[in-house]
This record gives structure tokens, sequence and C-alpha cells, in this order.
């Protein structure tokens, strides 16, 4: 009976583990909804979900309105509504949807560290990249994401 559970748990935690090279990441409420667990020891409250919504609302009709040559795009359509990063974004959509990276790195180093298995498809296409909770790592070509991958466990 051990043995089955022992199997059990090992079965369990291995569907959990996340490893995947992707073209779309985290959206902007999952990224903002674990910060304020990680930082507050607590779920957000309705108050809290109501105001950080709006925020976001603003800035990306300010963004909007400041590109009126994306704003029919359809690139945009992920930002607008689905809220999710996804490749060919720009560096500035991305910091209005998940606010600033935990790191940024340009050492070809620490991205192949990053990417891992990924490294070979990515080597030589990439200058850049951003690291975020839950696993996440943006990948950039100058001022656009050409690549995300996410490892978990």
């Amino acid at each position: 009976m051990l043995l089955v559970a022992v199997q059990l748990a090992s079965a369990c935690s291995s569907l959990n583990k996340v490893e995947q090279r992707t073209t779309q990441g985290p959206t902007a409420r999952e990224m903002w909804y674990m910060r304020m667990i990680v930082q507050n020891g607590r779920e957000p409250t309705f108050d809290e979900r109501e105001s950080w919504q709006d925020q976001l609302d603003q800035k990306i009709a300010r963004w909007l309105n400041d590109h009126p040559e994306d704003a029919n795009s359809l690139g945009v359509a992920n930002l607008r509504f689905d809220r999710r990063v996804v490749v060919g974004m720009t560096k500035e959509q991305i910091l209005m949807l998940l606010d600033s990276p935990v790191a940024i790195t340009t050492d070809e180093g620490q991205m192949e560290k990053l990417a891992r298995r990924y490294w070979p498809m990515l080597k030589g296409n990439v200058t850049e990249a951003w690291v975020y909770p839950m696993g996440w790592n943006l990948y950039f070509a100058g001022p656009r994401l050409v690549d995300i991958t996410q490892y978990s466990s």
C-alpha cells in the first residue's frame, strides 16, 4: 500500500512540472494575483482587484491613444482583450501587462541557462531575456518578444 501511495505522489508531482517553449505567456491577472499573494500573504480583496483592473484599463487606453496606428492590429487584440503576453509584443506592452521582471540579462551564458534544452533554437536569435515568477522567461530580439519558455515544478 505504501508503494502505491509513493507512486501516486510521484505521478501527481510530475503532472505539476512544466517545461515548455510557447508563443503565449502569462496573463496580466495571473502575474498580478501571484505577486499579491507573495507580497501580502493573502489573496487580493474585491476592491484591490477592481482597482488593479481599472488601472490596467487606463494604461491600455493611454497606450492605444498614443499608438493609433497599432490600435486595430491583430496583435493588439491580446493586449486589449486577453491581456496575455504573446510573441511579437514590445517591451513597453509587456511592462504594461506584467510590470517589471525579477531579472534582466543580456549575457549569453545566462540566457543559455534560462532556456535550457531550448537554447539551440534560441541561440543567435535573442539579445535579452527577462525573468518573471512562476518560471516564465521572455526572450527579445531588440524591442520585440521573440520567444517564451517556462520551467516550474
